[in-house]
């Protein structure tokens, strides 16, 4: 073994230990509904190494990557056992992805991965990418992981970015031993975004979905629900359109349930994401809305505008511009913790409390969907503070 390859890996870990040891910091002073924090949560330095580099000598003397990670984002989002648990998306230099467990005593910082990623089986016809996972811990005991699960369309063999978009599903009872069972089969051509609701609904699963008519078009669909009797054969005959995308809005071009939703006093609290637009490409932002307590389906609240935006440098990335969010966690205290990626290529934390939340949802006004009636809006909040400023 010669002394540049001692030193070398010497370099590397140290480099890694100082990341994961390295503590977060809260940004100030924030827009007052939640703090954001200075670093990346997980990012590929994150990866451990022995996950990129074959550490022997005699294979690999010059200690080269050998298989390396692109990104890390759009995770999933658990407590267990007193640990907060992250399932992001790990993207390899091969553009495929795979799935692993990061964990954190704070649920902040110090993320630090398991020994080795999920295997997860295939289901069928191998896919070629899987991504994006959903993780609800359901009422009747398992944990519940549904995905994209995205497959080559061999109907159009010469469109080389032809592909399907299905929804995987897979559960466990401790995110280290996975049941993968059949993918979610619906009406329509293609599913992205399926999310399993956290109880049963008149004695049924419910499945959050977003229909699409293509592998990025969504067609006239948004965030809907489906019903199922049963997970491990899981067919949706019909779905109900939820929250559709709306002219002018945030989600002008497309929108889609985020994690599962939280259960309140008022009714259940949502996250999603919304796509609009703009003259410099398509711009993700995510939104809150609430929906009946008895009847999920049911929009009861839906604040104007977009709920966490990308700032600074979390606009750059793979795809720049882009927040995303398929996990968070509520606390019996009331704390959440949301975590959300940037630009398809880091994972971040918010933190806010539940009160909050619900501030920001019933005293945001909602959209009037009309420039002077948005106008009057601010006009008496400007009013209203006459004498405070």
């Amino acid at each position: 073994m010669s002394k540049d390859f001692i030193t070398r890996k010497q370099e590397i870990y140290s480099r890694y230990e100082k990341l994961i040891g390295r503590s977060n910091i809260v940004v100030y002073p924030g827009n007052g509904v939640y703090e954001r924090y200075q670093y990346p949560a997980l990012s590929s330095d994150h990866i451990p190494p022995h996950w990129m580099y074959d550490l022997n000598p005699n294979t690999n003397p010059h200690l080269m990557i050998r298989q390396g990670i692109n990104t890390v984002f759009n995770a999933g989002a658990i407590k267990l056992d007193g640990k907060y648990l992250m399932v992001p998306r790990i993207e390899g230099f091969n553009v495929k992805s795979f799935f692993g467990v990061a964990e954190s005593d704070n649920g902040i910082d110090r993320w630090r991965f398991w020994d080795k990623p999920i295997h997860l089986p295939s289901a069928g016809d191998p896919e070629t990418n899987v991504y994006d996972m959903r993780l609800t811990q359901h009422e009747d005991g398992w944990i519940y992981g549904l995905f994209c699960a995205e497959r080559k369309d061999h109907s159009m063999p010469d469109d080389s970015s032809a592909a399907i978009a299905s929804c995987g599903i897979a559960r466990s009872k401790d995110l280290r031993d996975w049941e993968r069972l059949p993918d979610l089969k619906s009406n329509a051509q293609q599913q992205r975004n399926c999310v399993l609701h956290t109880e049963f609904v008149n004695g049924k699963y419910m499945i959050y979905t977003r229909p699409q008519s293509g592998f990025i078009e969504t067609g006239d669909s948004g965030i809907s629900v489906g019903f199922t009797i049963d997970m491990t054969s899981p067919v949706i005959n019909e779905e109900l359109l939820v929250d559709p995308r709306t002219y002018h809005t945030v989600k002008e071009v497309k929108n889609g349930q985020g994690p599962a939703p939280l259960k309140t006093d008022l009714g259940w609290l949502h996250l999603g994401h919304a796509v609009r637009r703009t003259a410099a490409g398509l711009r993700y932002v995510l939104y809150l809305f609430l929906t009946d307590i008895h009847e999920p389906w049911k929009i009861i609240r839906r604040p104007e505008g977009h709920f966490i935006e990308p700032m600074g440098n979390e606009r750059v990335g793979d795809v720049s511009n882009v927040i995303f969010s398929n996990g968070w966690i509520m606390e019996p205290d009331g704390r959440v913790f949301i975590y959300y990626a940037s630009s398809d290529t880091r994972m971040h934390v918010a933190i806010t409390e539940l009160n909050r939340l619900l501030d920001y949802l019933m005293n945001t006004p909602e959209d009037p969907g009309k420039t002077e009636a948005c106008l009057i809006n601010r006009l008496d909040l400007i009013n209203k503070n006459q004498g405070y400023y």
